[in-house]
């Protein structure tokens, strides 16, 4: 042994780090967007809570389905 760490990560590339923060900034682009959706629908339709809510999970699913799939390509 030399003294040098050989456990280095496998992925140390910038491109793949920056594919992840992509990846991460879609996921809360998403949800949020659905939030927001949800509000602005609650207020057009005085349904207070109820279409933030639906809208809400409906971000949170969908988001996280697509984080979960392009994830999971990427490692193939």
């Amino acid at each position: 042994m030399n003294g040098k760490k050989t456990n280095k990560l496998k992925d140390d590339n910038p491109q793949l780090w920056a594919n992840y923060l992509g990846l991460g900034t879609q996921l809360a682009v998403t949800i949020l967007a659905m939030v927001f959706l949800g509000i602005w629908l609650d207020g057009k339709f005085s349904t207070t809570p109820v279409l933030t809510l639906v809208f809400s999970f409906i971000g949170i699913f969908g988001g996280l389905y697509n984080f979960i799939k392009s994830t999971i390509k990427s490692d193939k």
